[in-house]
């Protein structure tokens, strides 16, 4: 048995529980990770993540030695136990935890530097809450295209087409006609996508607003099935590709900045042009909810 310090957090609902292990010294198993996010048996999160320095464990060796800047890596796991290699809600409380826990000095307007399984990403601390540069996107996932996937849900009256987006971790996007349509999705159940990525997807089904722009930004409305957590308030990358895909079907004329409503709040996506390429950028609260102790 292992004791743990943990503490709560949650980014427009979409919530976590966090401690810290800079050495790695805890075995973080899938059954202790599924133990510890059960809601009834256990403290009860969307995904457990583990601040550890980037040195201390393979998937950060290399970051750390790449970008010495990099001290800390965030080590993040879904409910069912399984890894994820970005979570765009989660690392901005990951920030917000640093900050708080005293494990880093991160003032208003400055950045810091995290490993991640998708790579180092760069998060500003802001007057209202942080923003995280997630680098570069792609059209398309493994084992569909930009648009050849076919989704599936329960009580959505035919399957519709899905645009593949690659966040750093896998997403396939739907539009929707209505809000009954977006309101009466059952995603308790598993989405089907034909073809299935090997590794899954997780899926948004989006609403555009009405109008779709105002003031020169873009409005849409969300829902996501996140893989290995289910249904979840808020989804940080899914919110990401929702704004990328709607930007990609509504053409040339089409904003760069995205405020996207989900069950659990709104965040503001942001693409803007880099050296490397266009990179996008997510924006919004995270909070640390309560702390405590766990055996596991």
């Amino acid at each position: 048995m292992t004791e743990l310090h943990f503490t709560k957090g949650q980014g427009t609902g979409n919530d976590f529980v966090l401690f810290a292990d800079p050495d790695a010294a805890v075995d973080l198993t899938p059954e202790r990770i599924r133990a510890i996010a059960d809601r009834r048996f256990g403290v009860g999160a969307d995904g457990v993540i583990r601040a550890v320095r980037a040195d201390a464990i393979p998937e950060g060796r290399a970051l750390a030695a790449a970008a010495p800047e990099v001290t800390w890596f965030m080590d993040y796991h879904n409910a069912d136990g399984t890894v994820a290699e970005m979570c765009g809600n989660g690392i901005r409380v990951f920030a917000r935890y640093l900050t708080e826990a005293g494990l880093v000095d991160l003032q208003p307007g400055e950045t810091l530097s995290v490993g991640s399984r998708k790579g180092v990403v760069d998060i500003q601390r802001q007057a209202n809450g942080f923003a995280a540069d997630l680098g570069r996107w792609g059209l398309g996932i493994e084992g569909g295209g930009a648009s050849d996937v076919l989704v599936r849900a329960k009580d959505l009256d035919r399957a519709r087409p899905g645009l593949g987006i690659d966040v750093g971790n896998p997403h396939v996007v739907v539009a929707l006609a209505s809000e009954d349509e977006l309101t009466g999705l059952d995603l308790t159940f598993v989405p089907v996508l034909d073809p299935a990525p090997a590794a899954g997807a997780n899926v948004e089904f989006v609403l555009p607003g009405d109008p779709l722009v105002q003031d020169g930004i873009g409005q849409i409305t969300m829902r996501v099935h996140e893989r290995g957590s289910g249904e979840t308030l808020s989804c940080g990358t899914g919110a990401v590709a929702a704004a990328l895909a709607t930007r990609h079907w509504a053409g040339a004329s089409a904003p760069d900045t995205w405020r996207v409503r989900v069950p659990g709040g709104v965040v503001t996506v942001r693409m803007f042009a880099a050296e490397d390429g266009e990179h996008v950028s997510l924006a919004g609260p995270a909070e640390l909810v309560f702390s405590g102790d766990l055996t596991v």
